[in-house]
């Protein structure tokens, strides 16, 4: 059974602690925090003080994604407003190694991310030493996309390499996560499903998040 990962981007922003306090009570495992820069991608979104604020509010895990250029500067900030993983896009960085190694220093696990377009083989280098995969299934930085089926195949080739190497990471998917996409991506190898706009559009999340995990019993 996937572990859901409700995408506070589409959450309702002047009513946010009853949206999280929703998601949580109907069985959600993760909270996913989008950061993005204006650079990276051409939205803006939330500073680590946003996720401060958050922490007190729930127990569930806070799952930070970084869609933001050379992120390195800002990682200790994250880390000290109490997220629980931060992904870094591989894209972002020409320090990835150093990237990550900042995250678990700080005694957070730590997150590799791929767009649709980026091989597997630009993250092998870094795959011993993550503790999850985000592999992002639409292009980043709006949410309410159509999933991108081709991402499936990446999805099964991280999954092998983990079985071969012996590597203990989750494999994260996101975008256009719904109950229908979230099957093919679960039998790949999939261990945790991002779903913004399917969750927090419904008139029911409750409902959202279990058809996600009745998906995939």
């Amino acid at each position: 059974m996937i572990k859901v990962a409700p995408s506070i981007l589409s959450a309702d922003y002047v009513n946010l602690q009853k949206d999280i306090e929703k998601v949580d009570k109907a069985g959600a495992e993760y909270l996913h925090i989008d950061v993005m820069d204006g650079s990276f991608v051409p939205s803006i979104s939330y500073g680590p003080n946003f996720v401060k604020a958050i922490r007190p509010i729930t127990k569930m895990v806070l799952d930070v994604h970084l869609m933001v250029q050379n992120p390195e500067h800002i990682l200790p900030a994250f880390i000290d407003a109490g997220a629980d993983i931060i992904g870094v896009q591989v894209e972002a960085t020409q320090h990835i190694h150093r990237a990550l190694q900042i995250i678990k220093n700080g005694g957070v696990k730590a997150e590799v991310v791929i767009n649709p377009g980026t091989p597997v083989e630009m993250i092998k280098p870094v795959l011993h030493m993550v503790d999850q995969v985000l592999v992002m299934t639409v292009n980043p930085g709006f949410g309410g996309q159509k999933f991108l089926p081709e991402t499936v195949a990446k999805i099964a080739e991280l999954n092998q390499i983990k079985q071969e190497k012996g590597y203990d990471f989750d494999i994260e998917i996101d975008g256009g996560v719904n109950s229908e996409t979230v099957v093919d991506c679960y039998k790949a190898g999939a261990t945790v499903a991002v779903a913004g706009s399917y969750v927090y559009n419904a008139d029911d999340p409750a409902e959202r998040i279990n058809a996600l995990k009745e998906a995939t019993k």
